[in-house]
């Protein structure tokens, strides 16, 4: 079981020397993957929250260290063009040498969406249509598409990935809509709980989505990722029981975020968690 850690991008440790130095530093203690937070604006009735573009962020981050994977966990897709989308990442996965792990869920917060100009209701079908229109645009031997909401051809877009066909795709989600999508169109899923009692919940989903869908086979093994939300009860005891209902990646949030020796402590407290 990996061990990654969540949400970096936002509070108090957003300027350049925390990032670097917590970068830094989760990288030496053997975390494999630094995963982002993601609100393009959040209305003014809930509690304001900092939080730098992931994209942006991760580009930082690729600078300052070597081998930890870059990860976004989630980008909400439906509130960014995909064709300007998948650009961003090819070159992120060009410069970062094919360090990028994509996560993308269809979000949650009408009120942002409403800003940006994206239809709440119909978030799923542009989540779906923006996959696949990236993958097009990703090939080395770039593809047409044709959907409802997007639709090029005889067009192309360098740097390609590394990888053809595109980066490592995560989708995030609890819903069956959001299960299916990771069953059928990404790499992974990206899970969110208190516990192993909730990871035990979504795996139970995640099996009896599975039986009535048909997953292409170039996808391999579908691989899960499960952030643990509470971080004063992520015990020994707590990594063991992740591991044993075969989490692929346990990652861990430091919250409530304070400052960057804080968070260094809670990555150095949780980096011999065992596996």
């Amino acid at each position: 079981m990996e061990l990654g850690v969540h949400g970096l991008n936002t509070r108090s440790v957003i300027g350049p020397a925390d990032t670097a130095a917590l970068a830094r530093r989760a990288e030496q203690l053997g975390y494999g993957s630094w995963w982002t937070a993601d609100h393009v604006v959040l209305p003014t009735s809930v509690e304001a929250e900092t939080v730098v573009d992931p994209l942006v962020h991760l580009g930082f981050v690729a600078a300052v260290t070597s081998r930890i994977e870059l990860a976004t966990g989630v980008l909400i897709l439906p509130q960014r063009n995909p064709l300007v989308l998948a650009k961003q990442a090819a070159s992120l996965d060009v410069l970062s040498g094919g360090r990028l792990r994509l996560g993308v869920g269809a979000g949650w917060q009408r009120e942002e969406m409403t800003a940006v100009g994206v239809p709440f209701t119909q978030r799923g079908r542009l989540t779906d249509e923006h996959i696949d229109a990236m993958r097009a645009l990703w090939r080395h031997e770039v593809q047409p598409y044709h959907g409802e909401h997007v639709s090029f051809a005889d067009v192309d877009a360098l740097p390609k990935p590394l990888t053809d066909g595109g980066p490592h795709l995560v989708v995030g989600g609890h819903s069956a809509a959001a299960l299916r999508r990771a069953l059928t169109k990404a790499h992974g899923w990206y899970g969110i709980g208190n516990g192993p009692d909730d990871l035990a919940r979504h795996l139970a989903a995640l099996r009896d989505v599975r039986a009535d869908v048909d997953r292409p086979a170039h996808l391999g093994e579908l691989e899960v990722s499960f952030m643990h939300m509470g971080a004063a009860t992520l015990t020994d005891d707590t990594a063991r029981r992740y591991a044993d209902l075969g989490l692929d990646r346990l990652v861990v949030y430091p919250l409530p975020i304070g400052d960057a020796a804080s968070v260094t402590a809670f990555l150095e407290r949780h980096a011999d968690l065992p596996r």
